[in-house]
């Protein structure tokens, strides 16, 4: 797979030559598709490298039957099945993950976010109820529909790559019996609806105020219940468990438009499949993490025992799992997970911009330094008038800089350089890294530079991103003693 297919594809669609090229953030994920944003002055578009025919056929095939509905998802714009390529809609860069990382401090989530999670929630019903009307259930990969099979999938890789592997105790005849309890139990939910799979905040992007939805190339039949499971108990993302009844409420509130709904008995399965839907993600942070090494991925853990614990003290599911609860009980317990909750503190990301002309920013951290890149080389917008009295976060300079081809492949290197320093960190369990950004009068390209290196990258598992420009803060300690002067 090259990137010359999608260049032929943008090419192809918009008749011009991207003349902009920067790979974005989703390829660092775990599912090996490469994402791409191509670009000219005026259009852009995101293409996929992913290998796996049936996949690509099936985000195709679900894509053009969404946008049939009239549901908000990216509009496919060309495709290379053969060469495992495809063109689509660009959305942005903005998930609802990162939005409501960037609105929050602490159990304070800003209404902003509250308002984008209830627009996405009461659009769900559409993809499971309308949408499922007339689905072709036939382009599902890898399974048609979220059945036995597929729960006893998610409840093995719980056992098997977190369970074992973490060293939790467990009585394995009488764990098994307590699956096939589960199983029977939520195989009795209504199942003749569209299951998205991996509804959560990173697969809903935000663009102009309002959701759009990606990522549903694994939906197949199944339960209602399993979707919004997965975005109200979406570990990284923690959100309050008031916010979560409020947006249950409202998921209900929609859902009953398009159904017959009698809560009691959605109710009754719902937390089952909130079970499933963490042991599920339990398997792929133990697989990532204690098989593959990738020890980032554990860091995620203990947000989910935050969840699990909630859970055993706030809800009684309709059957008894004593042994499976008892492994959760002794999850909280095990000194190894605490040993991983303690060491999982962000690494953080502390990014500057200065001026050359004065010192460069220090390292307070006593990690010793870190990574000074040079803006001096890149087009300077405070050479022209309309541009001296803005800064790099104001739209005009953005948009300007935006358009400058040697700025794109500037942050490319950086992206690069950065990323692969913020892996290696992370599986070192280093906990600071600093990042300055230099030009003439650090107000422009380096304060430019900076932001976008951190949208690059908030929303990373482990990574906390603070942002400080050094110039700047002068210029508003200097206009606020003017201002008190002046008075």
């Amino acid at each position: 797979m090259s990137i010359d297919v999608l260049k032929k594809l943008f090419e192809q669609h918009f008749h011009t030559q991207p003349t902009r090229i920067l790979p974005l953030q989703g390829e660092l994920g775990g599912s090996g598709r490469k994402i791409i944003r191509l670009a000219d002055d005026s259009r852009s578009a995101v293409g996929v490298l992913y290998g796996v025919r049936e996949e690509n056929t099936a985000f195709l095939a679900f894509s053009r039957h969404f946008r049939k509905h009239l549901l908000p998802v990216p509009e496919i714009y060309e495709e290379a099945l053969g060469q495992g390529a495809y063109l689509e809609e660009d959305l942005g860069d903005t998930s609802l993950f990162e939005f409501l990382s960037k609105n929050r401090s602490g159990d304070f989530v800003a209404p902003v976010v509250v308002d984008a999670y209830r627009k996405a929630v009461g659009i769900l019903p559409r993809f499971q109820v309308e949408a499922a009307r007339d689905f072709d259930y036939s382009y599902c990969y890898p399974v048609g529909s979220f059945d036995r099979q597929s729960i006893a999938w998610d409840l093995n890789y719980c056992k098997y790559y977190f369970f074992r592997l973490a060293g939790i105790p467990f009585n394995e005849c009488a764990l098994e019996n307590d699956f096939d309890r589960l199983t029977e139990f939520l195989l009795k939910a209504p199942r003749d609806y569209f299951l998205y799979r991996d509804f959560q905040s990173r697969n809903i992007m935000l663009r102009d105020g309002m959701p759009y939805f990606v990522d549903y190339q694994g939906g197949r039949k199944g339960a209602l219940q399993y979707d919004i499971a997965s975005l109200l108990f979406d570990g990284k993302a923690d959100l309050p468990p008031e916010i979560r009844q409020q947006l249950l409420d409202h998921y209900l509130n929609s859902l009953a438009t398009f159904i017959d709904l009698d809560r009691e008995a959605f109710l009754r399965y719902y937390y089952g499949f909130v079970y499933v839907r963490i042991m599920q993600a339990l398997g792929a942070y133990g697989y990532r993490g204690f098989f593959e090494r990738k020890v980032h991925f554990l860091q995620s853990v203990p947000y989910a025992l935050k969840n699990i614990r909630w859970l055993l003290h706030n809800v009684q599911l309709a059957i008894e799992l004593p042994t499976l609860l008892g492994a959760f009980q002794s999850m909280l317990a095990s000194e190894k997970l605490q040993s991983i909750a303690s060491e999982a503190d962000s690494l953080v990301v502390r990014i500057f911009s200065f001026s050359f002309h004065r010192e460069l920013p220090k390292d307070e951290t006593g990690n010793g330094g870190g990574f000074i890149f040079d803006g001096r080389g890149l087009p300077n917008p405070g050479r022209e008038e309309r541009f001296k009295s803005l800064t790099g976060k104001d739209a005009p300079v953005i948009d300007y800089l935006h358009q400058q081809e040697s700025v794109h492949q500037y942050l490319a290197a950086v992206f690069s350089l950065i990323d692969a320093t913020v892996d290696n960190y992370l599986h070192r369990g280093f906990k600071n890294l600093m990042v300055g950004f230099g030009c003439t009068g650090g107000q422009h390209r380096s304060v430019y530079l900076a932001e976008q290196l951190a949208k690059h990258l908030r929303g990373r598992n482990s990574v906390e991103v603070v942002v400080r420009h050094v110039e700047l803060e002068k210029l508003g300690l200097l206009h606020a003693v003017v201002g008190n002067l002046a008075e």
